[in-house]
């Protein structure tokens, strides 16, 4: 950590989607930095609102009872915050928390922040749900800055994706997943109208087409793998790994162009870079503030793509020249511990009395055993915390801890118990 500061921080993820391996992510760099995580588990509920939609009923009714749904998620958030006390609530994109529920943790002094990893011309919630966010943190910048300026949003920091480099990393294969997962060239995303245009003149270098929503598209059938289902972040990562040229061309709902000339960099770019794997990349606008000329090797058109992946299917050295520097650049600057950490440093900025201090209980008092005193130091040295930790931190640590309890984690969690006792 940068500083001896322990936050606690609730994660809040959506039910599905895009942003939920995102906010994975941002729960393992937290903990990285050595904060106090914990997380609502949205996606446990989902197969419970999915079930909404085959009740047969009007679409008034349906659209309420969705809603209803959703305000009891907004609940479970707030108990949830009521019970861990929380300095943070950080939701991902889709997060189910409505406004009435952030109005409450705004009361109630509890600073909330979103990040909104969507593009704002396509998904419009944020118009509704930004200025009850305390921080709001997006992929873009102009014009959606003065967008979210007109409806109140005030507290705005561009922060783009990033990888995660325990998960995003160079992998060597097994015999069976070459098989599976290897190839000259690869694709792994969604089926949006500019990359079936693409493909479908590109099938001739072999081409491997990963993940979903491709139906209906007869010339680019045969080239989609595992029948089109949505590919995990683990398959992914062997994907990467396995793939000599990996495309990256950015989504875009139009398909007379090829490449759009957007702003955001989508999450391949970086985890791509992270992997080690090479990647031929449209180019965005702000790609230039993110990586330096020789990090990233760009396509400009159709007919370039298609040269470019003749010609680096036949220079493996220019390859691994382009993926070694994009991955010394991301593991530098572009990781979720890198991202979450200038969220913080951001927060603490626009509010200089954030966090509160909490009353912390002196674990060592002057008769604390020496014997014992060493051991407990041992302890919270292992779960990333500062010497001058509090007891209801350490506690709380502990209890997120996986796998058995040793002697000295039950005696904390007992003599915690106890206090409450005594206490009360």
């Amino acid at each position: 950590m940068n500083t001896d500061k322990v936050l606690r921080i609730l994660v809040v993820l959506p039910l599905y989607g895009g942003s939920l391996p995102v906010g994975r992510f941002c729960v393992s760099a937290l903990k990285e930095l050595g904060h106090l995580v914990e997380v609502f588990e949205a996606p446990d509920f989902y197969d419970a609102y999915g079930a909404l939609d085959n009740l047969k009923v009007t679409a008034d009714r349906h659209k309420y009872l969705q809603n209803s749904f959703l305000q009891v998620l907004s609940q479970a958030v707030l108990a949830k915050v009521e019970t861990f006390e929380p300095d943070m609530v950080l939701s991902m994109a889709q997060a189910p928390l409505t406004h009435q529920a952030l109005k409450r943790l705004r009361r109630d002094n509890v600073k909330t922040a979103m990040w909104f990893v969507e593009d704002f011309r396509l998904f419009t919630y944020w118009q509704v749900f930004a200025r009850f966010y305390d921080v709001f943190a997006v992929i873009q910048k102009e014009p959606f800055f003065t967008e979210l300026e007109k409806v109140g949003s005030g507290k705005v920091l561009y922060l783009p994706l990033a990888a995660q480099p325990d998960f995003h990393k160079p992998v060597e294969l097994t015999p069976a997943d070459v098989r599976k997962y290897g190839g000259d060239v690869s694709f792994m995303g969604a089926g949006y109208p500019n990359r079936r245009m693409a493909f479908r003149k590109l099938i001739h270098h072999g081409l491997k087409i990963w993940g979903s929503e491709w139906d209906g598209d007869h010339v680019l059938e045969p080239y989609l793998q595992l029948g089109g289902r949505r590919v995990s972040s683990e398959e992914c990562v062997k994907i990467f790994n396995g793939t000599k040229v990996n495309l990256n061309l950015h989504s875009s709902i139009h398909a007379d162009k090829l490449v759009s000339g957007g702003d955001f960099i989508n999450p391949r770019t970086f985890e791509l870079a992270a992997c080690g794997a090479f990647q031929l990349v449209d180019k965005r606008t702000l790609m230039d503030e993110a990586f330096s000329e020789g990090e990233l090797a760009h396509f400009e058109s159709l007919k370039d793509l298609d040269e470019k992946i003749r010609y680096f299917l036949s220079h493996p050295e220019e390859r691994m020249e382009y993926a070694q520097k994009a991955r010394q650049r991301v593991l530098k600057d572009h990781t979720y511990s890198n991202r979450m950490q200038t969220l913080i440093d951001f927060t603490a900025r626009q509010f200089p009395d954030w966090p509160e201090e909490k009353a912390t209980d002196d674990i060592f008092g002057p008769d604390f055993p020496e014997e014992l005193k060493t051991d407990l130091l041992g302890l919270i040295k292992n779960l990333g915390l500062p010497a001058n930790v509090g007891f209801s931190d350490l506690v709380t640590a502990v209890r997120a801890r996986h796998g058995e309890l040793s002697p000295l984690d039950a005696g904390i969690l007992f003599l915690d118990e106890w206090k409450k006792t005594y206490n009360r």
